[in-house]
């Protein structure tokens, strides 16, 4: 059995698999209210909910399939990679409101700031799935691989629309809301990195470890700020 890190990784303890589909819910409620925030923030700036939400929703699943699509390319490391797609959400997705109010209040460019921070998130959101079951497909038939990832998927996204709406917007706001998930995010990267132990080197998982938490507490330190 290879090393991990290196060729091949073995598979993640069965212990640990159903944890590993909590983070497909938590991955996926995250995408659906990143998509949401940018929705609702728009709609404020450029008015015209319909169409806004419309454009928002038709990008977003288009980024998704190019993230679908490039992971792809990502040939090792997996769970590493998987951990720095994580992280690389936390931070665009946790910063999306606070830059597109900056975008709002000091350039002409908001629509292009908007587009480019959906396709960015959308394709990171479209990476974290395929990366994870091939993860786990070492653990589960095909079959029964994709109807659970799939299920917890659609959970996740039923969640993030009901919280959206009831919870977070009406006692968070939007950049509260969106500083809250980039914390999540950063969480779901550190429960990752326990539960892939096995497939990632230590000093890597140091290196990860560190960035979580450096990113973290800079998520934490601008919600404080504006709180």
């Amino acid at each position: 059995m290879a090393e991990a890190g290196e060729g091949r990784p073995a598979a993640p303890s069965p212990l640990h698999t159903p944890l590993l589909f909590v983070t497909v819910m938590i991955v996926a409620t995250s995408g659906l209210v990143y998509e949401l925030l940018a929705g609702a923030y728009s709609s404020y700036v450029l008015g015209d909910s319909v169409r806004q939400f419309s454009t928002t929703i038709g990008v977003y699943l288009f980024a998704m399939g190019i993230g679908s699509f490039l992971s792809r390319y990502i040939k090792g490391q997996v769970a590493q990679r998987f951990v720095e797609v994580e992280l690389s959400a936390a931070l665009v997705g946790g910063a999306s409101v606070p830059l597109l109010q900056l975008g709002a209040a000091y350039t002409d460019a908001f629509p292009v700031l908007l587009y480019g921070m959906i396709l960015a998130i959308g394709t990171l959101v479209g990476l974290e799935i395929p990366l994870l079951m091939r993860i786990l497909k070492e653990e589960l038939e095909f079959e029964e691989l994709v109807a659970r990832v799939l299920t917890f998927d659609y959970i996740g996204a039923l969640f993030g629309s009901i919280l959206f709406a009831i919870v977070f917007v009406p006692n968070l706001g939007l950049m509260r809301t969106s500083l809250f998930f980039g914390l999540l995010n950063c969480a779901v990267a550190v429960m990752a990195i326990t539960l892939l132990n096995a497939l990632i080197s230590a000093p890597v998982r140091a290196r990860l470890r560190v960035t979580a938490l450096l990113l973290a507490l800079t998520i934490a330190q601008v919600a404080l700020t504006v709180w």
